[in-house]
């Protein structure tokens, strides 16, 4: 296939690198031209576009069989968001269409789901936005979808894996602390599985439908932080202050089900071993 890879950052070098092992063409986006020049010591060929740009989808090629659907906002914030999921994904979506491409594949977030009860989200439930980003990742899901069968919509938990160790660093700092509301819960995806994942979708996903790439072992982010401190032999810090954000169990049976996937890393204890100890741990 000639697939357009978009937003071919961290998660989306890494698809690139899958898809043209596999045998794929593999078009690369990026807006920066020098990390998109990069691309091209993967087998990919780079493309420096910005995709919300008025004009830019004369820029994409034709002949299109796929597109995934990986930028990522350049900021915190409603207009970031809606320049890379809205403008950027109706870019894409128009050359989709012009191409008749037989699938399009965005990575959407588990962000679209706000609630703070600790109640369990899989596929099936309705999105909660609990602000006016999360709302443009529910409209982008639309938009999305309203390409018609050759939609997926992947929603992504917390990535980490090679040369993300920003939750490593987090309790080390004591910015991931224990204390009031740590029994929330903490969703994660190893960049690996979302890859895995992502090219399920493309390959043998339904019509229009949704997916999770989350792992099997939501954790409270009081056994995170201990893990973490445990390993690095540090004392988890403590904070008096209730840490903001969601508290949901996000859940991914349905895909993993639907699509034959098998976790690579199935909890974040996995996952963050080998990253642990290039940080100093055991």
């Amino acid at each position: 296939m000639h697939v357009l890879v978009a937003g071919a950052g961290w998660l989306g070098a890494a698809l690139c690198e899958a898809l043209v092992a596999r045998g794929d063409r593999v078009t690369a986006v990026r807006r920066d031209p020098a990390r998109a020049a990069e691309l091209s010591r993967l087998g990919a060929s780079p493309l420096a576009l910005d995709l919300a740009a008025p004009g830019a989808a004369a820029r994409l090629p034709a002949g299109l069989d796929a597109v995934l659907a990986c930028q990522a906002a350049s900021g915190d914030g409603e207009a970031p968001y809606r320049r890379a999921y809205l403008d950027a994904n109706r870019t894409l979506l128009e050359a989709a269409a012009r191409c008749g491409a037989r699938a399009f594949v965005y990575t959407g977030s588990t962000g679209v789901f706000g609630q703070r009860d600790g109640s369990d989200v899989d596929e099936a439930t309705p999105p909660a936005p609990a602000s006016a980003a999360a709302e443009v990742l529910v409209a982008a899901e639309a938009l999305v979808r309203s390409l018609g069968a050759a939609a997926r919509v992947v929603r992504l938990s917390g990535l980490y894996g090679p040369g993300r160790t920003g939750l490593v660093e987090r309790v080390r700092a004591g910015a991931l602390a224990l204390g009031p509301d740590d029994g929330a819960w903490m969703n994660f995806c190893h960049r690996a599985d979302a890859v895995s994942a992502v090219l399920a979708a493309l390959d043998r996903g339904a019509p229009g439908a949704v997916y999770h790439a989350s792992d099997a072992g939501p954790a409270p982010r009081r056994e995170v932080v201990r893990f973490v401190a445990e390993r690095l032999g540090i004392e988890p810090a403590r904070r008096d202050a209730p840490a903001a954000g969601a508290n949901r169990r996000v859940l991914a049976e349905r895909t993993r089900a639907a699509l034959g996937l098998a976790l690579a890393f199935p909890t974040f204890r996995e996952g963050l071993a080998p990253l642990l100890a290039q940080a100093g741990g055991r």
